[in-house]
Protein backbone atom coordinates (compact mmCIF):
# COMPACT_ATOMS: atom_id res chain seq x y z
CA UNK A 1 0.00 0.00 0.00
CA UNK A 2 0.87 3.92 -0.87
CA UNK A 3 -0.10 6.57 1.68
CA UNK A 4 -0.80 9.37 0.02
CA UNK A 5 -0.29 13.25 1.43
CA UNK A 6 -3.81 13.00 3.68
CA UNK A 7 -2.65 10.16 5.14
CA UNK A 8 -5.11 7.38 3.20
CA UNK A 9 -3.90 4.23 2.46
CA UNK A 10 -4.06 3.81 -1.57
CA UNK A 11 -4.25 -0.02 -2.84
CA UNK A 12 -2.68 -1.17 -5.65
CA UNK A 13 -1.43 -4.13 -7.43
CA UNK A 14 2.00 -4.40 -9.13
CA UNK A 15 2.98 -6.99 -12.22
CA UNK A 16 6.44 -6.91 -11.61
CA UNK A 17 8.12 -7.87 -14.81
CA UNK A 18 11.97 -6.54 -13.51
CA UNK A 19 11.88 -3.70 -16.05
CA UNK A 20 13.25 -0.71 -15.43
CA UNK A 21 10.09 1.27 -16.41
CA UNK A 22 6.51 1.03 -15.32
CA UNK A 23 3.36 1.80 -16.02
CA UNK A 24 0.66 2.92 -14.06
CA UNK A 25 -2.44 2.13 -14.62
CA UNK A 26 -4.99 5.10 -13.24
CA UNK A 27 -8.85 4.71 -13.56
CA UNK A 28 -11.56 7.12 -14.38
CA UNK A 29 -14.74 7.92 -12.93
CA UNK A 30 -16.82 5.97 -11.62
CA UNK A 31 -14.40 3.01 -12.07
CA UNK A 32 -11.55 1.12 -9.71
CA UNK A 33 -8.32 -0.71 -10.46
CA UNK A 34 -10.44 -3.72 -11.80
CA UNK A 35 -11.72 -1.99 -14.36
CA UNK A 36 -11.55 -4.90 -16.91
CA UNK A 37 -9.97 -2.22 -19.39
CA UNK A 38 -6.98 -1.72 -16.84
CA UNK A 39 -7.15 -5.55 -15.80
CA UNK A 40 -6.40 -6.52 -19.96
CA UNK A 41 -3.97 -3.25 -20.51
CA UNK A 42 -1.60 -4.88 -17.40
CA UNK A 43 -1.71 -8.09 -18.97
CA UNK A 44 -0.59 -7.28 -22.25
CA UNK A 45 1.77 -5.08 -21.18
CA UNK A 46 3.69 -7.49 -18.83
CA UNK A 47 3.57 -10.22 -21.83
CA UNK A 48 5.73 -7.82 -23.21
CA UNK A 49 7.85 -7.56 -20.10
CA UNK A 50 6.58 -4.10 -18.68
CA UNK A 51 5.76 -3.69 -15.54
CA UNK A 52 2.54 -2.36 -14.28
CA UNK A 53 1.12 -1.09 -10.88
CA UNK A 54 -3.04 -0.62 -11.12
CA UNK A 55 -4.11 1.37 -8.28
CA UNK A 56 -7.29 2.89 -6.57
CA UNK A 57 -8.36 6.45 -5.89
CA UNK A 58 -9.03 7.45 -2.68
CA UNK A 59 -12.27 6.71 -2.12
CA UNK A 60 -12.33 4.17 -4.58
CA UNK A 61 -12.38 0.66 -4.53
CA UNK A 62 -9.89 -0.73 -1.46
CA UNK A 63 -8.32 2.26 -0.92
CA UNK A 64 -9.27 4.42 2.32
CA UNK A 65 -11.27 8.04 2.10
CA UNK A 66 -14.35 9.11 1.30
CA UNK A 67 -15.54 9.72 -2.05
CA UNK A 68 -15.41 13.17 -3.29
CA UNK A 69 -16.86 15.21 -5.82
CA UNK A 70 -14.92 17.49 -8.90
CA UNK A 71 -11.68 17.39 -6.16
CA UNK A 72 -9.50 17.47 -9.29
CA UNK A 73 -6.13 18.66 -7.18
CA UNK A 74 -6.77 15.41 -4.51
CA UNK A 75 -6.94 12.60 -7.14
CA UNK A 76 -3.27 14.49 -8.96
CA UNK A 77 -1.93 14.21 -5.72
CA UNK A 78 -2.87 10.86 -5.65
CA UNK A 79 -1.04 9.85 -8.62
CA UNK A 80 2.27 11.96 -7.60
CA UNK A 81 2.24 10.11 -4.19
CA UNK A 82 2.33 6.70 -6.59
CA UNK A 83 4.90 8.23 -8.85
CA UNK A 84 7.16 9.13 -6.07
CA UNK A 85 6.89 5.73 -4.48
CA UNK A 86 8.33 4.08 -7.38
CA UNK A 87 11.75 5.74 -7.94
CA UNK A 88 13.73 5.99 -11.29
CA UNK A 89 11.97 5.84 -14.93
CA UNK A 90 8.45 6.25 -14.39
CA UNK A 91 5.03 6.40 -16.94
CA UNK A 92 1.75 6.94 -16.28
CA UNK A 93 -1.66 5.78 -18.28
CA UNK A 94 -4.98 6.86 -17.63
CA UNK A 95 -7.89 9.78 -18.48
CA UNK A 96 -8.04 13.41 -17.65
CA UNK A 97 -6.56 13.14 -14.36
CA UNK A 98 -3.41 11.90 -15.74
CA UNK A 99 -3.26 15.04 -17.90
CA UNK A 100 -3.80 17.01 -15.13
CA UNK A 101 -1.37 15.82 -13.44
CA UNK A 102 1.64 15.77 -16.28
CA UNK A 103 0.35 19.76 -16.28
CA UNK A 104 0.86 20.04 -12.60
CA UNK A 105 4.24 18.26 -11.98
CA UNK A 106 6.33 17.58 -15.39
CA UNK A 107 8.10 14.23 -14.01
CA UNK A 108 6.87 11.75 -16.33
CA UNK A 109 7.51 11.92 -20.02
CA UNK A 110 4.61 9.35 -21.62
CA UNK A 111 0.93 9.51 -21.47
CA UNK A 112 -1.58 7.92 -22.49
CA UNK A 113 -5.38 9.13 -22.40
CA UNK A 114 -7.94 6.84 -22.78
CA UNK A 115 -11.72 8.37 -23.19
CA UNK A 116 -10.68 11.55 -21.32
CA UNK A 117 -13.26 14.10 -21.28
CA UNK A 118 -12.13 17.93 -22.21
CA UNK A 119 -15.31 19.80 -21.35
CA UNK A 120 -16.44 19.17 -17.55
CA UNK A 121 -19.43 22.01 -18.29
CA UNK A 122 -20.79 19.65 -20.94
CA UNK A 123 -23.58 18.55 -18.61
CA UNK A 124 -24.03 20.95 -16.27
CA UNK A 125 -28.10 21.95 -16.07
CA UNK A 126 -29.63 25.11 -15.00
CA UNK A 127 -31.56 23.20 -12.44
CA UNK A 128 -28.25 22.02 -11.37
CA UNK A 129 -26.45 25.49 -10.70
CA UNK A 130 -29.61 27.37 -9.20
CA UNK A 131 -30.14 24.42 -6.52
CA UNK A 132 -26.87 23.81 -5.52
CA UNK A 133 -26.17 27.33 -5.50
CA UNK A 134 -29.62 27.89 -3.18
CA UNK A 135 -28.94 25.03 -1.31
CA UNK A 136 -24.82 24.99 -0.84
CA UNK A 137 -25.53 21.26 -2.27
CA UNK A 138 -27.10 18.73 -3.54
CA UNK A 139 -26.73 15.14 -2.85
CA UNK A 140 -26.14 12.87 -5.96
CA UNK A 141 -27.06 9.80 -4.70
CA UNK A 142 -28.31 9.13 -1.06
CA UNK A 143 -28.44 6.31 0.62
CA UNK A 144 -31.86 5.12 -0.80
CA UNK A 145 -30.59 5.71 -4.24
CA UNK A 146 -32.19 8.80 -4.67
CA UNK A 147 -31.08 10.56 -7.51
CA UNK A 148 -30.98 14.44 -8.50
CA UNK A 149 -32.81 14.35 -12.22
CA UNK A 150 -30.30 15.64 -14.63
CA UNK A 151 -30.39 16.39 -18.61
CA UNK A 152 -28.28 13.47 -19.71
CA UNK A 153 -28.44 10.48 -17.97
CA UNK A 154 -24.91 9.37 -19.13
CA UNK A 155 -22.88 12.73 -17.41
CA UNK A 156 -20.19 12.19 -15.28
CA UNK A 157 -22.33 14.26 -12.85
CA UNK A 158 -24.75 11.62 -11.81
CA UNK A 159 -22.01 8.25 -12.60
CA UNK A 160 -21.67 7.76 -9.00
CA UNK A 161 -25.01 5.45 -9.61
CA UNK A 162 -22.41 3.15 -10.69
CA UNK A 163 -20.50 2.70 -7.14
CA UNK A 164 -23.61 1.94 -5.18
CA UNK A 165 -26.30 3.40 -3.10
CA UNK A 166 -23.78 5.56 -1.16
CA UNK A 167 -24.14 9.27 0.47
CA UNK A 168 -22.41 11.59 -2.36
CA UNK A 169 -22.93 15.05 -1.89
CA UNK A 170 -21.91 17.96 -4.47
CA UNK A 171 -20.88 21.16 -2.98
CA UNK A 172 -21.21 24.96 -3.89
CA UNK A 173 -17.53 24.52 -3.99
CA UNK A 174 -17.69 21.07 -6.51
CA UNK A 175 -19.57 23.65 -8.75
CA UNK A 176 -16.95 26.45 -8.66
CA UNK A 177 -14.17 23.52 -8.98
CA UNK A 178 -15.82 22.37 -12.39
CA UNK A 179 -16.62 26.52 -13.67
CA UNK A 180 -13.33 27.51 -12.54
CA UNK A 181 -10.79 24.62 -13.98
CA UNK A 182 -10.03 24.64 -17.66
CA UNK A 183 -8.74 21.79 -19.19
CA UNK A 184 -7.59 23.02 -22.44
CA UNK A 185 -5.24 25.88 -20.35
CA UNK A 186 -4.02 22.90 -18.28
CA UNK A 187 -3.28 20.90 -21.09
CA UNK A 188 -1.39 23.95 -22.56
CA UNK A 189 1.30 23.44 -19.39
CA UNK A 190 2.03 19.61 -20.31
CA UNK A 191 5.71 19.67 -21.13
CA UNK A 192 6.49 19.32 -25.18
CA UNK A 193 8.81 16.46 -24.06
CA UNK A 194 6.21 14.48 -22.54
CA UNK A 195 4.93 12.14 -25.55
CA UNK A 196 0.80 11.95 -25.27
CA UNK A 197 -1.58 9.50 -26.61
CA UNK A 198 -5.11 9.84 -27.23
CA UNK A 199 -7.41 6.97 -28.15
CA UNK A 200 -11.24 7.47 -28.17
CA UNK A 201 -13.97 5.64 -29.28
CA UNK A 202 -16.18 7.60 -31.85
CA UNK A 203 -19.70 5.78 -30.80
CA UNK A 204 -18.49 7.10 -27.19
CA UNK A 205 -21.24 8.99 -25.98
CA UNK A 206 -20.19 9.39 -22.39
CA UNK A 207 -17.55 11.40 -23.61
CA UNK A 208 -17.97 12.35 -27.41
CA UNK A 209 -15.24 11.82 -29.81
CA UNK A 210 -15.25 15.92 -29.53
CA UNK A 211 -12.89 15.95 -26.57
CA UNK A 212 -10.98 13.62 -28.37
CA UNK A 213 -10.29 16.30 -31.33
CA UNK A 214 -9.71 19.07 -28.26
CA UNK A 215 -7.22 17.31 -26.74
CA UNK A 216 -5.26 17.19 -29.82
CA UNK A 217 -5.33 20.68 -30.62
CA UNK A 218 -3.83 21.85 -27.65
CA UNK A 219 -1.23 19.22 -26.53
CA UNK A 220 1.80 19.82 -28.19
CA UNK A 221 3.32 16.82 -28.36
CA UNK A 222 0.26 14.46 -29.16
CA UNK A 223 -0.88 11.46 -31.32
CA UNK A 224 -4.57 10.82 -31.96
CA UNK A 225 -5.42 7.14 -32.21
CA UNK A 226 -10.20 7.34 -32.81
CA UNK A 227 -10.96 3.86 -32.61
CA UNK A 228 -14.51 3.39 -35.14
CA UNK A 229 -17.36 2.40 -33.84
CA UNK A 230 -16.27 1.63 -29.88
CA UNK A 231 -17.98 3.04 -27.17
CA UNK A 232 -17.28 4.06 -23.62
CA UNK A 233 -16.40 1.12 -22.46
CA UNK A 234 -14.75 -0.40 -25.83
CA UNK A 235 -17.04 -3.08 -25.44
CA UNK A 236 -16.24 -4.84 -28.36
CA UNK A 237 -12.84 -3.07 -29.28
CA UNK A 238 -10.63 -4.14 -26.06
CA UNK A 239 -8.48 -6.11 -28.52
CA UNK A 240 -7.77 -2.68 -30.60
CA UNK A 241 -7.60 -0.42 -27.72
CA UNK A 242 -5.27 -2.74 -26.18
CA UNK A 243 -3.11 -3.18 -29.19
CA UNK A 244 -2.69 0.89 -29.64
CA UNK A 245 -1.53 1.55 -26.20
CA UNK A 246 0.75 -1.27 -25.68
CA UNK A 247 2.14 -0.22 -29.55
CA UNK A 248 2.39 3.26 -28.30
CA UNK A 249 4.18 2.72 -24.60
CA UNK A 250 6.86 0.50 -26.39
CA UNK A 251 7.46 2.59 -28.82
CA UNK A 252 8.17 5.35 -26.67
CA UNK A 253 10.60 3.15 -24.05
CA UNK A 254 12.30 2.49 -26.94
CA UNK A 255 13.15 5.74 -27.78
CA UNK A 256 13.64 6.39 -24.09
CA UNK A 257 16.51 3.93 -24.16
CA UNK A 258 17.88 5.31 -27.24
CA UNK A 259 17.93 8.75 -26.21
CA UNK A 260 19.65 7.91 -23.19
CA UNK A 261 22.54 5.67 -24.77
Amino acid sequence: MITNKHGEKLVGLLHESESKEIVVLCHGFKSSKGDIVLVNLAAALEKEGISVFRFDFAGYGESEGSLRFADFDREADDIRAVVQHFSGENRAVGASLVLLYAAKYHDIRVIVNVSGRCDLKRDLTEDFVEKIKKDGFIDIMNKKGNLFNFRNAASCLIAFIYLGKVDVRATEQDLMNILTFDMREACRKISKECRVLTVHGSADKINPVVDALAFAKVICNHQLHIIEGADHRYTSHQTELVAAVVKFLKSALQQDKHSRL
